[in-house]
């Protein structure tokens, strides 16, 4: 029994060793898949796509959630761009901003939940801005409470949309030490990989209305998949762990919040979102009906009313 147990141990430590993992065909540099209205900059040695409507104030920074990219914002940066600066930004691990391997960076790793905040900050100061409305949905929620926790002076107000504020999502603590061995380092790009299918079916899990997915919003889902590295650096993002617990720090903001979630949202659940606008002082929530988790994009209309409404009654706000 010893023995066997000893072979098994050998296998699993050795076989993964000796897979092979062939690289992604037909991957490209990001540049190669950027827009017209695409621009890049670089901010602590990392080529940032980002992309910026309008002009003046009030500046919204607009973070998007896991997987998601400035494809996220299609529907509203326009609009947004008409009521002040609208910029949104791909985080390290999606979209088209640079993706590092291991060994080409110094210090922590560009895809922790730390290094986002600096991240954002370094955007804003490249750009020129010194506090903005901070619109992050779902992980992006979270990073936007992280950075107004963490700079409150930067930050004008936040707009939280469906918040990731509960389940910080990521593995189980005990299984990190885990993502660092050899055999998790060879293999976890396959695992990435399987995102290409299933990440299918959580979009249609943020739609309340999958039906109005068209194949031209596929194709801009799809087009981060074709980035080279995309694989090994969703991984990095995998490894690099959660954010930091955020629940029990919700009434130390200091800023105007608006909450935002559809009222079908299959991700987040509603009760969450609607916890965290409790526990946030003065905070003002909006259940936009028949939408899901994604309502910048689903339900652009409602979410833009409310929004506007919203920053009408900032100090300075639009009118």
């Amino acid at each position: 029994m010893l023995g066997a147990v000893v072979i098994a141990v050998a296998l699993a430590t050795v076989v993964p060793l000796l897979m092979p993992v062939a690289p992604l065909p037909g991957l490209v540099p990001p540049q190669e898949l950027a827009d017209p209205d695409s621009r890049f900059v670089g901010i602590g040695g990392l080529e940032v796509h980002y992309k910026m409507a309008g002009e003046g104030e009030p500046v919204f920074l607009l973070l998007h959630g896991f997987a998601a990219s400035t494809f996220s914002w299609r529907e509203v940066m326009g609009p947004l761009g008409e009521m002040g600066t609208a910029i949104a930004y791909d985080r390290p691990g999606f979209g088209l901003t640079e993706r590092p391997l291991p060994g080409e960076w110094s210090g922590p790793s560009p895809y922790s939940p730390q290094a986002q905040v600096g991240l954002a900050l370094g955007l804003m100061d490249a750009l020129g801005v010194s506090r903005a409305v901070l619109v992050g949905n779902s992980a992006g929620g979270a990073l936007a409470v992280q950075l107004a926790l963490a700079f409150p002076q930067r930050v004008q107000a936040l707009v939280l949309v469906s918040p990731a504020i509960y389940s910080r999502g990521g593995l189980p603590p005990f299984l990190w030490p885990l993502l660092s061995t050899p055999q998790a380092r060879k293999l976890g790009p396959l695992l990435a990989r399987s995102f290409a299918t299933s990440g299918q079916r959580l979009a249609e899990l943020a739609w309340h209305d999958p039906g109005k997915l068209t194949e031209q919003i596929w194709e801009g889902y799809r087009k981060p998949l074709r980035a080279q590295n995309w694989d090994r650096a969703l991984w990095e993002v995998m490894r690099a762990g959660p954010m930091p617990p955020l629940a029990q720090r919700l009434g130390e903001l200091q800023v105007p919040v608006l909450v935002i979630t559809g009222d079908d949202d299959r991700v987040v659940p509603v009760e969450q979102t609607a916890r965290a606008a409790r526990e946030i002082p003065g905070a003002r929530l909006v259940l936009l009906p028949a939408c899901g988790h994604v309502p910048q994009e689903e339900c652009p209309e409602a979410f833009l009313e409310a929004l506007k409404d919203f920053v009408s009654s900032l100090p300075g706000g639009a009118g």
